[in-house]
């Protein structure tokens, strides 16, 4: 890249804290855009000014102490000489809504929370030369099987025998407890289910405790009842706490109904008091 030199000059602290913003510890939003055509990522000043207040920067070591948001900024302000980042100013999407946004970079570099910056650093790239490797080891061990020696080729036939099994043996769990199930809803309502939490975002060890449990439904949260106003509360606070509306309660003279003394409510609209 053209800014491979101009990086290469930033001081460790610089480097440390672009390298703490460019990975995922930060807790950045990064955006994707468009810049001269090809794919970027950008960020907004507000939140790499959040990440260096929050408690994950505070651990990185070889970093200058930030403890406002003016430092943040000032820090940030800084780093932008060594194009790690650039402001940028966002146009367009691409094509439609959900496209990536067209950005320019700006000739004044002035940092602010609420600007948007490009990322011209893409962090070390370790990771993605060690994945490249392994893939290409891992496809040359594939077509090399042939020459591997007796014992390593029934070793692997060994290993996929019993990831075979332990699929099946899953799947038949699977279908074993959904028949008893259905078998305890018939004879003993509302049924069992053998391992309930198998299928659940829990761990390993968890998702086989308890061993069964009957398939009750959850009870939903009933509404929250309104507060009556007090015995000896004034017509005011009736008022008030009816929302506008005057009640009443007066006892009903009809003899037909099924259950005597019985208590019914009349609503009447009145004015506002404050009107």
């Amino acid at each position: 890249m053209a800014f491979d030199d101009t990086q290469a000059k930033a001081p460790p602290e610089t480097r440390n804290v672009v390298q703490f913003l460019r990975s995922s510890k930060s807790g950045m939003k990064i955006r994707v855009g468009a810049l001269n055509g090809k794919r970027v990522d950008y960020f907004k000043g507000k939140s790499a000014v959040k990440a260096l207040l929050s408690p994950a920067y505070a651990k990185v070591k070889n970093v200058p102490k930030v403890t406002t948001e003016a430092e943040a900024e000032a820090l940030l302000q800084s780093s932008i000489q060594y194009a790690f980042y650039l402001r940028v100013d966002r146009g367009a999407p691409t094509g439609s809504s959900i496209s990536p946004r067209h950005v320019t970079v700006v000739p004044q570099q002035q940092f602010a929370q609420d600007a948007y910056f490009v990322w011209l650093y893409e962090g070390s790239q370790w990771t993605t030369y060690a994945g490249g490797l392994l893939m290409v080891a891992l496809m040359l061990a594939a077509v090399m099987f042939p020459l591997w020696p007796p014992v390593m080729r029934l070793g692997v036939w060994y290993l996929s025998i019993a990831m075979l099994g332990l699929l099946g043996a899953f799947f038949g769990l699977a279908i074993i407890r959904l028949i008893f199930y259905i078998i305890t809803v018939v004879i003993a309502s509302p049924g069992i289910w053998i391992f309930p939490q198998l299928f659940a975002d829990v761990g390993v060890i968890e998702s086989f405790v308890p061993l069964w449990e009957w398939d009750v439904p959850k009870k939903k949260a009933g509404k929250k009842k309104k507060a009556k106003a007090p015995a000896g509360a004034s017509p005011e606070e009736q008022l008030a706490n009816n929302g506008g509306a005057f009640i009443e309660e007066v006892g009903d003279e009809s003899p037909e109904q099924s259950r005597p003394g019985s208590r019914s409510a009349r609503v009447e609209e009145v004015p506002d008091v404050d009107s």
